[in-house]
């Protein structure tokens, strides 16, 4: 299928960015292989079910459930964090229950986060998607740690603790965009894939591509 986009201009002298970097080092550890293996099974064993995998990957909504689910954890946590910042003490009860909030929203995220993951057969994609998980786990044990110093009163305890959360949260969502957005890792209904746009609908300086090679997805909901 042709895929299309924009590109972002070289650097000068064609430096490329320290995060693109990382996240192509990222790509080719092959150390990260055992943990895709050991996160494998469960993947599979989660859409193996078509009706809970079309839910999962949302089928009803033409494109996948997991980015827009991911704006409530994200959302809370981060207005928590600004509570902390400048709410006052009579804002703590409420930056304590957005954790809460975030920590439940947590859960649904993750599972189509998992859904979208086993769909994919892209190596390097899956490579990222487990360090991906892990810093997402870390983040959700971070702010649960958080939430629990929070109830038992000391609060500077806890907003320690969801500083550091949102910061690995932060870290982690910049590779899910990267895997949404750069390695296409995203189920999607066929109507939408059958689409192309045409040249002169691509935005200025944009880039169109059309040599028949799907790369790595996105991956059509059949």
């Amino acid at each position: 299928m042709a895929l299309h986009g924009t590109t972002t201009p070289a650097g000068r002298g064609g430096d490329t960015p320290v995060l693109v970097d990382a996240t192509l080092k990222l790509e080719h550890t092959a150390a990260l292989d055992r943990w895709v293996s050991l996160l494998k099974p469960a993947a599979d064993a989660l859409v193996a079910n078509r009706a809970l995998a079309d839910v999962l990957h949302g089928r009803q909504l033409g494109h996948a459930a997991h980015p827009l689910l991911v704006q409530v954890p994200i959302g809370t946590w981060a207005s928590s964090f600004v509570l902390d910042l400048i709410g006052g003490k009579r804002s703590r009860p409420a930056a304590t229950r957005l954790i809460g909030t975030g920590i439940l929203a947590a859960l649904p995220s993750a599972v189509t986060g998992l859904a979208e993951w086993a769909a994919t057969s892209d190596h390097p994609a899956r490579r990222v998607g487990v360090v991906h998980a892990g810093a997402n786990t870390l983040g959700l044990l971070l702010y649960t740690a958080s939430y629990r110093a929070r109830r038992r009163g000391k609060h500077l305890r806890g907003v320690g603790l969801g500083a550091v959360a949102l910061s690995v949260v932060g870290a982690s969502g910049f590779l899910g965009a990267h895997l949404s957005l750069a390695r296409k890792v995203a189920t999607r209904d066929p109507a939408f894939a059958e689409q192309t746009p045409l040249l002169e609908e691509v935005a200025p300086g944009g880039r169109h591509v059309d040599d028949g090679d799907p790369g790595p997805g996105p991956l059509p909901i059949s």
